[in-house]
Formats: C-alpha cells, sequence, structure tokens
C-alpha cells in the first residue's frame, strides 16, 4: 500500500495535539469536580434510551433519568423501600415519618413548577429540595464510595433515631466531597466508645476521627418534649455535644460537628449565635488541659426550617480547639492567613463543603448544563477551529485563541485567528443556562484554565492570584522585580517561597493603595 499523497502528520504536531487534549481534558475533570466533587465519579451511560448509573454492586436503569436528580429521586425512595413507604404514605400527613413528610412537599413543589411543554426544567432550589434531594444524595455518595449499611437505613426510618443518621449523613457527604475516604466504625460494637467514622485525607494522608451531633429540639425532626429541648437558645447544647466528644478516647485528630438546628436568619447578615458559639468555646478551652485538640464545625443546617423557601438555610462556624491559628478572628497579615491556609489545609477543605452543602450535580457525566440541555450550538472551546458564517460576507474560518465573557452584557467575546494570519474580535450573545454555567466554572468554561478576569472579591482573593502567577517564578525574576525596594538585602535572603508571598503580598498593597486614591 503505498502513503504517497496522504499527509502525516510531523512530531511537533501531534505533541501540539496531545497537549491541546490535555489542556482540554484538564478543564473537564475541574468542571467535574467541581460539580460532584472529589468523590468516585459518577459511573454512569446510555444504552438503548435507557441511562444506567451504577453504585456500588448495582445497576440502575431508566428512560426516566434525564438529570442527575432525576435517578437521585428514584435512588432513595429505592433505598428506603416501597413497603415501608406505602406504609407511612397511608397515614395522615402529620403523623407519617419526616422523609415522607418531605417526599409531599417535594411533590407539591414538583406540581407546582411542573411545565408539559418542557421535558427538563431549572428553578432555584427550595428547602424541601435540599432536604429530600440531600438525603438522597448523600446516601448515594456513601454507597458510591464507602458502604451503605442496614444499619443506617434503619436508624433513619425510626423516628426517634433519624436525626441523628440525617446529620451524621451531611457530615458524609461533605467530606467525601472534600477528598476524604470514610472509614465506617462497627456500631454494634457496645463494649468501647467510638465515634461516628474515621476519615482519611486524600491530599495529606491524615487521619481523622470523626464526631457529628445535632441538637435535639422538641417538634423539630422527629423529636419531642421527651427528648427535645424547648429552649430558644441556638447554643444551649454546645458545650454539652463538645464535653462528650472529647471524652471518646481518639487516635487521631479530631473532627467534631455540631449542628445548632435553629431557624436561620432572615437577611444576609451572619447569624447572631456565632459570636456566642465562639465565646463559649473559647471559654470551654480554657478549662481543659493543654494539649486537647479539635477542629470544630459548628453548623446550622437548616433547610428542614424552610421547606418553600428558596433562600439560603445554610451556616458554620470554625473554631480550633487547642489550635490557635485555626478559626480565631483577628487580624493578620496575607502571608500569614496563606501559611495556615496551607498549614490546615484539610479543614479548610472541609469548610467549603459544608458551605457548599447540599451542592449536587445535574448532568451525570460532569458536563454543563447548558450543552446537555440546552438547543444551542455548545460552547466555543479556545484551540478549536470554527467556521464563523456571521463574520465577513461568506463566513470565516478561525481558531480561537482568547475568550472573555462581559456578565453585565451576557456576551462572549472570542479572538479568532485565521490561517493567513488574520486577527478578527466576534462578540456572541449568552444564554441564561450558559451564562449560569459560566459563572459557576469561569476558570474552565471555554475549555482550557484560565484565570477569569475581573476584580477579586477581597484582597486575599487577589493575593491568592498573585501566587499563583508567580509561584514558579524564579528567585532571581522575583528580586529583579523588587530591585527598587528598600529592604532587597532582607530580601535576597529569603527562601524562594517567603519571597513569592512577599512580592504578592506587596502587589496586593499597591493595588489597594491604588483603589483607595482613585
Amino acid at each position: 500500500m503505498s502513503l504517497k499523497g496522504i499527509h502525516r502528520p510531523t512530531e511537533s504536531r501531534v505533541a501540539d495535539g496531545i497537549a491541546k487534549a490535555l489542556e482540554h481534558h484538564k478543564a473537564s475533570e475541574l468542571i467535574r469536580c467541581q460539580q460532584q466533587g472529589l468523590g468516585k465519579p459518577i459511573i454512569s451511560t446510555e444504552h438503548q434510551g435507557r441511562r444506567l448509573v451504577a453504585v456500588g454492586n448495582k445497576v440502575y436503569h431508566s428512560t426516566k433519568f434525564k438529570t442527575f436528580p432525576d435517578f437521585l429521586f428514584a435512588y432513595v425512595k429505592g433505598k428506603l423501600g416501597s413497603e415501608w413507604g406505602n406504609a407511612e404514605i397511608v397515614k395522615p400527613l402529620e403523623e407519617r415519618h419526616i422523609i415522607l413528610q418531605w417526599y409531599n412537599e417535594y411533590y407539591l413543589f414538583q406540581k407546582r413548577h411542573f411545565d408539559k411543554d418542557h421535558e427538563i426544567q431549572s428553578f432555584p432550589a427550595t428547602g424541601v429540595v435540599n432536604c429530600y434531594l440531600g438525603l438522597a444524595y448523600s446516601l448515594y455518595l456513601l454507597e458510591h464510595n464507602v458502604e451503605l449499611q442496614d444499619r443506617l437505613l434503619k436508624r433513619l426510618k425510626d423516628s426517634a433515631n433519624f436525626q441523628g443518621a440525617y446529620y451524621e449523613l451531611i457530615v458524609a457527604n461533605c467530606l467525601i466531597r472534600a477528598g476524604f475516604d470514610l472509614v465506617l466504625e462497627d456500631e454494634t460494637d457496645r463494649a468501647s466508645k467510638h465515634c461516628e467514622f474515621s476519615a482519611v485525607s486524600q491530599k495529606t494522608g491524615k487521619k481523622y476521627w470523626v464526631e457529628a451531633k445535632m441538637r435535639a429540639v422538641s417538634g423539630i425532626l422527629g423529636k419531642s418534649d421527651h427528648d427535645g429541648t424547648q429552649s430558644l437558645e441556638p447554643t444551649s447544647s454546645l458545650i454539652q455535644h463538645v464535653n462528650k466528644a472529647l471524652a471518646k478516647p481518639a487516635a487521631d485528630e479530631r473532627l467534631i460537628f455540631i449542628d445548632l438546628n435553629t431557624d436561620p436568619p432572615d437577611g444576609q447578615s451572619l447569624p447572631d449565635w456565632m459570636e456566642r458559639a465562639a465565646q463559649k468555646l473559647e471559654g470551654l478551652e480554657k478549662t481543659y488541659q493543654k494539649g486537647e485538640r479539635a477542629y470544630i464545625f459548628v453548623t446550622n443546617m437548616a433547610f428542614h426550617r424552610r421547606l418553600t423557601d428558596a433562600r439560603p438555610a445554610g451556616a458554620v462556624l470554625v473554631h480550633g480547639f487547642g489550635i490557635p491559628d485555626f478559626g480565631r478572628p483577628g487580624e493578620y497579615r496575607l502571608t500569614e492567613i496563606y501559611r495556615k491556609r496551607q498549614k490546615h489545609k484539610d479543614a479548610y477543605h472541609i469548610f467549603e463543603a459544608v458551605k457548599e452543602y447540599p451542592k449536587f450535580p445535574s448532568t451525570f457525566d460532569g458536563s454543563l448544563p447548558s450543552e446537555t440541555f440546552g438547543d444551542g450550538g455548545g460552547r466555543i472551546i479556545i484551540g478549536e477551529t470554527y467556521f464563523f458564517p456571521d463574520m465577513d460576507e461568506k463566513g470565516i474560518t478561525g481558531t480561537v485563541t482568547s475568550a472573555m465573557v462581559s456578565e453585565t452584557e451576557k456576551t462572549e467575546h472570542l479572538g479568532i485567528t485565521t490561517k493567513d494570519n488574520g486577527s478578527f474580535i466576534l462578540s456572541r450573545p449568552m444564554t441564561e443556562a450558559e451564562l449560569t454555567d459560566y459563572k459557576n466554572h469561569p476558570e474552565a468554561f471555554f475549555g482550557v484554565i484560565l484565570q477569569p478576569p475581573g476584580n477579586a472579591n477581597d484582597p486575599y482573593e487577589l493575593f491568592e492570584f498573585f501566587v499563583g502567577c508567580y509561584k514558579n517564578s524564579s528567585k532571581e525574576k522575583l528580586l529583579e522585580f523588587l530591585k527598587d525596594s528598600q529592604d532587597t538585602d532582607s530580601l535576597a535572603a529569603l527562601p524562594h517561597m517567603d519571597l513569592v508571598l512577599e512580592y504578592c503580598e506587596r502587589l496586593v498593597a499597591a493595588a489597594v493603595a491604588g483603589q483607595e486614591n482613585r
């Protein structure tokens, strides 16, 4: 067979193609992780019009699984069992198990928002969506990443034990999404005190002992006057829960989660319980011997108190018990904050995951909803070549070399280069779905990882941006940037990373001063 006349790519072109493919893969994986967290990816495919989803040793399939929440809705019913569900559903609404009360409210929510002309719809998540699908997603994450024990399901279905099991699932959800491998404890072992489970960080390899408790309030989540308080003070059980957690033996660092189970604030301000909780924890700390340590997360996952409301209902306060450089208010240099975050990176990753709860994906494969469910032509990928029919009289074929978005104008601006080195700028309108996806994934929206344009939300965010830009710069180059400083000798004596942080802090100071002088 003759290869004459067949184009054979050069090694450089092959290398460029591989590099481009790797860039696109990194961007896609970043989007998937931002949607699904750092646990195992969703295992799913389509076959003959049916969506298949693998969980544990079972494969679920249906023609109705158009979105991942569709699957979750069916999954949780299957896990709890139709026999139990049918027995509960015939009871008067107020006598049903709390999960079936959520199910009823979720049904009404769907009915209110159902549009027969649109198979797939988007709407703000209310409290009941966060409760019911949040529970479903937590069960899924546990079974997909660890194991879903029958004993946990029995506790969930028992009204007296539901609250404890529900909050443990919330904590497990957050830890899995934050990149931790969970190790479940033997709950049937009554001979010794032990934690709910342990967690091993995939990033640092450190192992943590995990305890999770929620304040029991009469009339809420199945509790009564017999086993719940009537106190209106959110922190009424905080110290008791912390003391009990610290009383259990722990061979590893502790992660203690305490939920206050109280009404969320009506406005956007911080909950008033935060200051009182911090003061109580600081006071308790003084009564313990030096060396007692725990990362404490005081939460208020109050979605169940706002079932029909789409306003935010979650809050979290972090406290380093015996860890003075974590979770303490005060004024710190940007370099100090950075070093603390690096030192306690596991705890900060958990903090971010808790703040995002009950985030769950819409798609199965980590793709953008605007692409998967939209009817447009798909997003533009930097590095790819397209035919743009609206440019020039006959249209233009060119490679997209840059892209940016104007959120206020709902427009994307593309830099395009043609084969003959012509350069063009094309502005295209964006749909609401595309704009939402861009806001959720600005770094990777255009298929490569970019630093999105725009002002940082605060000085530390700007500082982190500068660190990302200059951390690979040589010490010589950094000193050249700082040559006009009055302390060049002391700067030259700094280790490389310390010099990076010092330079970036000065850049932020200059930027802030420039803003103030405008």
